[in-house]
């Protein structure tokens, strides 16, 4: 998802976030709970450039907000009973996962991550698992560009997926209906490995729930390891709170997949650019879907990803 598609903060609204985040935070590891939400999908990032380094690529000028800190997150989430967090490595430290694992390791219990490795790197494999004893659940892939042909073909992608399902790492690919296909062959290659799609495959991303998107991404539910990220509602069809023009989707998925392979996740920061906000995320789950059950938001609003992320 490109930066130009995503409306700038409003300044004075992260400026004010800062002294929140500190009054609201206090004592987080020692209040951390196994009850509570689960938000399954959020990126962070600092302004401690000496200590935590921009990828070649990136500038200081992409990023927006300019900080999105573990802090200013928890400050956000603890006051709508969000207590466990699942970090999504940030494209700005490209395969550094520092900053995302010294977040975990700050807060213990409290957060899990979603890594990026380079598949051309030494042994894919080996950082995976040396990742895994760190917090690390699963690992981000994309193509590298739209369109992009054979983005999973490689050996070391082929080894990373291999050893997702040894490890029982979630395999997290960011694209879009028309990478579907691709992922489906890899979901048959490797019917072992956990797989979780974000962002509903953007599918109403450019304003249109096509139908032959939706019903390729339901097809997906014949595979027993597949998952769907309820999430990014900011990005989805008329893009406008209270979201209500997602709901048809999210039912389909419903029924194909069930509760149990669904989750719900922010994409915060984006999520909370005005008009945004995680309430209006949380509430669509919570609040809107008078076509699911109590059980069935127990486990889009956490039972799922815990699950998966935090067992």
């Amino acid at each position: 998802m490109s930066f130009t598609r995503r409306t700038a903060l409003i300044a004075t609204f992260w400026q004010s976030l800062g002294l929140r985040a500190m009054s609201q935070i206090a004592n987080t590891s020692e209040q951390t709970t196994t009850d509570g939400y689960i938000d399954a999908h959020v990126h962070v990032w600092t302004t401690d450039f000496d200590r935590y380094p921009l990828a070649a690529g990136y500038s200081k000028t992409q990023m927006s907000p300019p900080s999105f800190t573990a802090d200013e997150l928890l400050a956000l989430a603890k006051p709508l009973g969000i207590n466990r967090i699942v970090l999504i490595q940030m494209i700005f430290y490209g395969f550094d996962n520092s900053y995302m694992l010294d977040c975990i390791g700050k807060y213990p219990g409290v957060f899990s991550g979603i890594a990026q490795i380079d598949e051309q790197g030494a042994d894919p494999a080996a950082e995976m698992k040396r990742l895994k004893e760190l917090g690390v659940r699963g690992v981000r892939i994309f193509p590298p560009e739209r369109g992009a042909e054979g983005w999973l073909d490689g050996a070391g992608m082929r080894a990373m997926w291999t050893a997702a399902a040894e490890e029982r790492l979630a395999m997290c690919p960011l694209i879009d209906a028309d990478d579907l296909p691709a992922v489906d062959r890899m979901c048959r290659a490797f019917p072992d490995t956990p797989v979780v799609i974000d962002h509903c495959a953007r599918i109403g991303g450019d304003g249109q729930f096509r139908e032959s998107d939706l019903k390729q991404l339901c097809s997906f539910a014949e595979h027993r390891h597949v998952y769907v990220k309820l999430s990014a509602f900011y990005f989805l069809g008329a893009k406008q709170p209270p979201y209500t023009d997602v709901l048809p989707m999210i039912r389909r998925l419903l029924d194909a997949f069930g509760p149990e392979r669904l989750m719900w996740a922010s994409d915060n920061p984006f999520q909370v650019q005005p008009p945004h906000s995680y309430q209006a995320s949380l509430e669509l789950i919570r609040d809107r879907l008078d076509f699911a059950t109590s059980s069935d938001k127990q486990w889009l609003l956490r039972r799922t990803a815990e699950s998966l992320f935090f067992a």
